[in-house]
């Protein structure tokens, strides 16, 4: 992007949200506790909490339960269930419709990040607290000014620009993840496959995937690999990359070597082609968003549902929780746990952890984010109904608190289905 684009960009950021950024820390800098009420706390680590209270200072949990430190701010939650802010491992917030079509690279830049911004609000009042977007240069200017406050949404990790196997020989993908990491990316995302619209057979080479994932493991960064097929997803569990996104057609052998070795397996199966299909003339025409591969999303649907059964039957696969959320998804990430539980199977605590403390764990982050316990980040969302009894419930978040502020507090009853 070119300089004056970014400087414009970052002062329409900053000009936009600084009333909001302001009052906001106005209002919380006054008091010192912030207590909330609750009955029943889903702590992300698949304890129910009865009748607690969960006590806050600055961003942290300090406390579970006893008496409320005199003065503090009170929220009642006793009506609610209680869990951590929820974590998508993928998401591409700078993805978004404009006038009726996906948005194109000739859109101004500062248009594009405004619908950024919305993006990720949508994101953040539907209870999710960190995202992680492979990725996008623009990314970093989103990170930076919602890390420094300026802009309302969920903490971001990003790739930035991702790699492919044209990036260059094994040597060349050594010399981009180290540019990556000068460039500020917080991991390296890898495509080793076609898409699925195209069938998902293996691009990157065994040794492009050694040379990637290993000089990134090297450099203390973490490596997401975008691999269909059965074979893609086993060279990159093979190099020691750190997570497998989508795995449509990834074969109970492969599953099998990837809980061995620790893998993540990230399937996205809730959300993504739904949205797609929903949306499909919004994209049909644009690059190979085209009826053939819109007949195979459709197809494949069942595909991946199926392949996500048998991944269940692996116990010792870490599923985490990402979505591929693209334009027209955000702020819907909830769709994908309504889907894996209602259709796919999952136990509703299971998919919880999911989406909460071993999604952390699979962004390095298992010690700051993810549950609710002593020590921890306040990220702590409510939502209107048991997502353990009702899938559903899951859409109705009225209450977001994210590293300690309040970002929505609404009544029950105050979103109806599927409103974020």
């Amino acid at each position: 992007m070119p300089r004056t684009s970014r400087f414009v960009i970052s002062v329409v950021l900053l000009a936009a949200t600084f009333a909001t950024s302001l009052s906001m820390r106005l209002a919380m800098g006054q008091e010192r506790f912030i207590v909330l009420k609750a009955a029943t706390v889903l702590d992300g680590k698949g304890q129910l909490l009865r009748d607690t209270i969960i006590v806050v200072e600055g961003t942290k949990i300090v406390r579970i339960g006893g008496a409320a430190p005199q003065g503090a701010i009170t929220y009642d939650l006793t009506g609610l269930t209680v869990t951590p802010g929820w974590i998508d491992t993928h998401a591409h917030v700078l993805w978004h419709l404009h006038n009726g079509r996906l948005a194109g690279k000739e859109e101004p830049p500062v248009q594009a990040m405004l619908h950024a911004v919305d993006n990720a609000v949508l994101t953040l009042n539907a209870g999710f607290t960190t995202i992680q977007s492979p990725g996008s240069p623009e990314d970093k200017d989103l990170r930076d000014a919602i890390a420094r406050g300026i802009i309302l949404g969920p903490r971001m990790l990003t790739s930035l620009e991702p790699l492919t196997e044209a990036s260059g020989s094994p040597e060349k993908l050594r010399e981009l993840v180290r540019e990556r990491k000068q460039q500020g990316a917080d991991f390296i995302k890898l495509f080793a496959s076609k898409s699925i619209r195209e069938g998902g057979a293996q691009t990157m080479t065994g040794d492009q995937l050694q040379a990637a994932c290993g000089e990134a493991r090297s450099l203390g960064l973490r490596t997401i690999v975008h691999a269909h097929s059965a074979e893609s997803a086993k060279a990159a569990t093979l190099a020691g990359c750190t997570a497998i996104e989508h795995g449509a057609y990834v074969t109970d052998e492969v599953f099998d070597l990837m809980a061995q070795h620790g893998t993540y397996y990230d399937p996205n199966i809730g959300l993504v082609l739904q949205n797609y299909l929903e949306n499909k003339e919004k994209f049909l025409g644009i690059g190979n968003y085209n009826e053939q591969g819109f007949a195979f999303m459709e197809k494949g649907k069942a595909i991946v549902l199926e392949t996500f059964k048998r991944a269940l039957k692996h116990k010792d696969l870490k599923i985490i929780y990402g979505t591929d959320a693209v334009a027209g998804a955000h702020g819907r990430n909830f769709e994908e746990f309504i889907v894996r539980v209602r259709d796919g199977g999952q136990d509703p605590m299971a998919a919880i952890v999911s989406a909460t403390s071993l999604s952390a764990e699979s962004l390095g982050l298992r010690d700051k984010i993810g549950a609710i316990a002593r020590g921890m980040e306040a990220d702590i969302v409510a939502m209107d109904g048991n997502p353990l009894q009702d899938v559903t419930a899951a859409r109705r978040v009225v209450f977001v608190m994210k590293g300690g502020k309040v970002f929505e507090n609404l009544a029950p009853g105050a979103k109806t289905p599927g409103t974020p």
